[in-house]
């Protein structure tokens, strides 16, 4: 497909999948209709990319269903000052949406071929202010903490500590929280020691891997 093509798909997925279903923040909506979905899809699912539905990415890892990403994004509330730290990098492509957003983005992704792609790919289109680590993301990324935003791309039993602990005060976690099978995405806003609390859509992530996740990477 031509990029013209391409083009007229985001317009369409942002005004029938995102709009329509209650995304408002225009800035958000922007960064949805800027960041070329099909550049993080396997070459086979290119004509797929802009659908409303997740797509395989392999490792058994998915791209997620547009609306999800644009809901979580807007969930974070970003203004373009912030440091955001993403859990599961995957492709790239939740890391370059919150890049049009933010200051700085630092994604952290457990599986090192994943984080290898995903890093090649963002600096390929051009994100230069997206930070790719390969490690176990449930333990956050201390040596750059705190951070003002945290998008958790992976469903947890419960929201791992130390990403509590790397939160600015005032900072916002958006996270898919309940059992492997289902979860419900939760807002949680830092007010000191005590944090807000609200539930949102429900939702299917892949399942956290790590220490704080569902299963320990070095026993998989």
């Amino acid at each position: 497909m031509s990029e013209d093509i391409y083009l007229k798909l985001r317009q369409a997925m942002v005004e029938t999948q995102l709009r329509s279903r209650g995304v408002r923040e225009a800035r958000v909506l922007h960064a949805m209709a800027s960041v070329p979905r099909h550049e993080f899809v396997l070459p086979q699912a290119m004509d797929m990319a802009y659908a409303d539905e997740p797509l395989p990415i392999g490792g058994g890892q998915t791209i997620s269903q547009p609306y999800i990403v644009a809901a979580m994004t807007e969930a974070l509330q970003l203004c373009g000052t912030e440091r955001v730290l993403e859990i599961g990098t995957g492709c790239g492509y939740q890391a370059a949406v919150l890049a049009q957003l933010s200051r700085a983005v630092y994604s952290i992704e457990i599986r090192p071929e994943l984080a290898r792609s995903a890093s090649e790919r963002l600096q390929r289109l051009g994100f230069q202010n997206v930070h790719v680590h390969c490690g176990d993301g449930s333990l956050g990324l201390k040596e750059f903490a705190p951070y003002d935003a945290i998008l958790l791309a992976a469903a947890a039993p419960s929201l791992p500590e130390p990403l509590l602990d790397q939160l600015n005060d005032g900072g916002r976690v958006i996270a898919p929280l309940g059992t492997e099978e289902q979860q419900q995405l939760v807002l949680l806003t830092r007010h000191g020691k005590h944090y807000d609390s609200q539930r949102r859509e429900t939702c299917r992530f892949v399942p956290l891997l790590g220490r704080f996740g569902w299963k320990d990477w070095e026993i998989l």
